[in-house]
């Protein structure tokens, strides 16, 4: 039987239990060699709609299953709060996320490591990444892992509309790719995602379901940390709040931070690490200086371009009245159908000027348009969406706590547009779509641009748009970010140990130094996966 929570000590204690959360839970509890406890303030997944691809359009409002975090208004965006959906309940974002599956480029972790992150190269995680999936789909480079624990494949259903975008891009110039995880990110195609058998597989389905038998493995849901106990310079347990009561659960040998990006910044400066001008503002005690907690918050800033469609063959008509109970009905049966879609259907990834290593620019193309873009609410006649993303954002913003209360969110601060580069490349990358979309193999569908429209035609209009439209696409990084000896500014070393403090670790995105190229949960899930090498490497030691 799994162990009952007591009260009492746990060899690991982890503090999050979304995508880090569970492979460090599977893990760290394979062996059998160790008591490790889970913790999540959260429930279990428990709606259906978990499983269903798209049944994000259900909870991403949801609070059970999102904390709601918004932004604090900054002028660059217009003065708007901007929705920042995390995930919440066991298996976090992977509840909740549009499943899109992208390791990035290998220049990214090259940086990493060019950064004093020694092991985390390209080199270095290629093989990780290899062991977290097993891919169904071409994989020409033989670049691909072929039996782990995470499916991963291409989209199944193609609409003629998907079919016509991608051939969109090759006669502007690009190449299709049948693999952007493979050796070449550069090119259209479609994208992939972690499905099976048209089903969502969260981290939870993935990782934790096969260890929550196992004796050593305590997954406490509904346990809501409140601080970490530190003593004499180390992570001696966790303070922590569940239903009806407080308690004081204490770690022998580590406290592992997986809450997020957003949380475990903030829990670190619950606890009184981080700077001290933030802590003392907000009414805490500084226990130990880290100037790097809550800096350099990283994000993914996304524009969503629409156009009218000439046929009603779009998400906006397939999802209401007596089509959507077809579709349910196809779903229940087959497993397939629209309720098989997640965010992205076909992709592209595009250079927006020469002397690049790789593509700075990313596309989504669904064939959906949105009334209301951050809640996912869909227009009522044909539409399509190209979203448009700048892969590696040069602004950096900050997340710190504003009170003492952990119950309140902190202060989520983008910055986004900040630099020179960030605006043109953002610019470009929108050019380059509307390029795309007035290319001939789009005529049988394109009826007008509707957002921006034909009159966003300067770089002033251009801009304005992306102030006063873009959203973020909740990918919350860097917060707690990894860094060599020589950097006073990091908050983990490339063992990802939190500095001066023995017997703590970060071991989510908060970590990263710098951007990846795509969506983040594949770097997450490597990150999580190569952190349990560490951990287990440094007890056995």
């Amino acid at each position: 039987m799994p162990i009952e929570p007591s009260g009492t000590a746990f060899d690991f204690i982890i503090v999050g239990g979304g995508t880090a959360g569970c492979i460090l839970a599977e893990r760290l509890s394979a062996d059998g060699r160790h008591t490790v406890a889970l913790l999540e303030a959260g429930g279990e997944a428990r709606s259906p709609w978990t499983v269903v691809p798209a049944g994000f359009y259900k909870l991403l409002t949801n609070p059970s299953y999102n904390w709601n975090f918004r932004t604090e208004p900054e002028p660059a965006t217009c003065m708007r709060e901007i929705a920042v959906p995390r995930g919440k309940g066991l298996g976090g974002s992977t509840l909740i996320n549009g499943m899109i599956y992208v390791r990035g480029q290998p220049q990214d972790y090259n940086r990493w490591a060019q950064r004093g992150c020694t092991g985390w190269g390209f080199d270095d995680v290629e093989p990780v990444f290899r062991r977290l999936e097993t891919y169904v789909g071409p994989d020409p480079d033989d670049a691909r892992g072929k039996d782990g624990p995470l499916p991963v494949c291409e989209v199944e259903e193609r609409p003629a509309i998907a079919e016509a975008f991608i051939s969109a891009g090759e006669a502007a110039g690009y190449r299709r790719n049948p693999d952007y995880n493979g050796v070449s990110q550069d090119g259209f195609g479609y994208y992939q995602v972690n499905q099976k058998s048209g089903r969502r597989v969260s981290a939870a389905a993935a990782w934790l379901a096969p260890a929550r038998g196992r004796k050593n493995l305590a997954v406490l849901t509904d346990t809501f940390a409140v601080k970490l106990l530190l003593s004499e310079g180390r992570a001696a347990g966790v303070e922590v709040k569940r239903p009806g009561k407080a308690e004081r659960l204490s770690a022998r040998c580590e406290v592992i931070l997986a809450a997020g990006a957003v949380q475990s910044p903030q829990l670190l400066e619950l606890s009184g690490i981080g700077r001290p001008e933030v802590l003392k503002a907000a009414g805490i005690e500084p226990r130990h200086i880290l100037s790097g907690v809550g800096e350099n918050y990283l994000d993914h800033f996304c524009t969503r371009m629409n156009w009218r469609v000439s046929r009603p063959e779009t998400l906006n008509e397939e999802t209401r009245g007596w089509r959507l109970l077809r579709a349910v009905a196809r779903y229940a049966l087959a497993r397939k159908g629209v309720l098989t879609f997640g965010t992205g259907l076909a992709h592209g990834f595009v250079r927006t000027r020469e002397g690049l290593e790789g593509p700075d620019v990313q596309f989504f193309f669904m064939h959906a348009s949105y009334a209301n873009a951050a809640e996912r609410k869909l227009d009522r006649f044909p539409g399509m969406t190209l979203g448009v993303t700048q892969l590696r954002p040069e602004s950096r913003g900050t997340i710190h706590i504003v009170s003492p209360d952990p119950a309140r969110q902190p202060a989520i601060r983008p910055n986004f547009l900040a630099t020179a580069e960030d605006r043109r490349a953002m610019v470009e990358g929108m050019k380059i779509g509307r390029t795309v979309m007035e290319q001939a193999p789009m005529d049988a569908f394109r009826v007008r641009e509707m957002s921006p429209g034909k009159d966003c035609v300067s770089e002033e209009d251009w801009l304005d748009f992306a102030r006063r439209n873009g959203q973020t696409i909740y990918h919350t990084a860097g917060t707690c970010r990894m860094g060599g000896e020589a950097d006073p500014e990091c908050v983990v070393d490339a063992r990802l140990r939190v500095r001066g403090i023995k017997g703590l670790r970060i071991i989510d995105a908060s970590v990263m130094p710098e951007m990846v190229s795509g969506n983040t949960q594949a770097a997450v899930m490597m990150i999580a996966d190569k952190g349990a090498d560490l951990v287990l490497a440094d007890t056995r030691g």
